[in-house]
């Protein structure tokens, strides 16, 4: 598999599913070859690629936990001897757990943090030394961090991180033409914001921004595809997308 030296390469690692699967296959309509990075589940990974490939693009599969240094590292390594360089990263790994502070777990405090904080750490100082000059790295948030929302504390605050990271990753790259910018979703409707909430939760959520309705993966691509691409104005924010349930 090869790649002429015009087309960009995007890595996107939790890009089995939702809304890592959505901006996976949204770049690669885009144009650019995709490296598809998945923690565990190979079927899911396969079935992206294999579907950015019927639809004419280019995609390949790589394993990683997020926060293995070792193994992000050679994610990045093999990503540029196959295609030859990064120019998107797109860090969409991430974990969802939620309760009262009060009562909250602190193994699953850590087992979040290790994923969304030293994982997003560990894939920015990959994506710092190796994007190539007119890149993008981008990082998911969450509109959680405004919106204060009872049982999200250990979540919105390992978001809150992510903010920090992007925005002083931005400015250390000063000079090298790369924009760093995270994406802060409201609530959307895959697996990681589903699973154990009923239906009356699911509708209230849905109706508190004004368009009542609950975002789609494609919804937060379609502003990932604008960073990541022609949106080069946008450096060192954290893009809302969330309808207008918070600004």
């Amino acid at each position: 598999m090869s790649t002429t030296p015009e087309q960009r390469v995007a890595i996107v690692t939790g890009g089995s599913r939702g809304i890592g699967r959505a901006v996976a296959e949204r770049l690669a309509a885009d144009g650019q070859t995709v490296a598809v990075v998945y923690a565990g589940n190979k079927t899911e990974a396969d079935n992206t690629v294999a579907a950015i490939r019927e639809a004419g693009g280019r995609a390949a599969a790589y394993q990683a936990d997020v926060a293995d240094e070792q193994a992000v590292a050679a994610v990045f390594d093999s990503v540029i001897a196959e295609f030859g360089g990064v120019d998107v990263v797109v860090n969409s790994a991430g974990m969802m757990a939620l309760a009262p502070l009060a009562s909250f777990d602190l193994d699953v405090l850590d087992r979040l943090h290790r994923t969304n904080i030293r994982g997003t750490f560990v894939v920015n100082q990959q994506a710092a030394r190796h994007v190539r000059p007119g890149g993008a790295i981008i990082n998911m948030s969450t509109s959680v961090t405004k919106l204060g929302l009872p049982t999200y504390a250990a979540y919105a605050a390992s978001k809150g991180a992510v903010d920090a990271i992007s925005l002083v990753l931005a400015k250390e790259l000063r000079g090298r033409d790369i924009t760093v910018n995270a994406v802060a979703p409201g609530p959307t409707a895959t697996a990681l914001f589903l699973d154990g909430k009923d239906e009356d939760t699911i509708d209230t959520m849905a109706k508190m921004n004004p368009l009542e309705r609950l975002g789609t993966p494609e919804d937060i691509a379609e502003v990932i595809s604008l960073v990541a691409g022609r949106g080069r104005w946008i450096n060192g924010q954290t893009v809302y997308v969330n309808g207008g349930m918070v600004a």
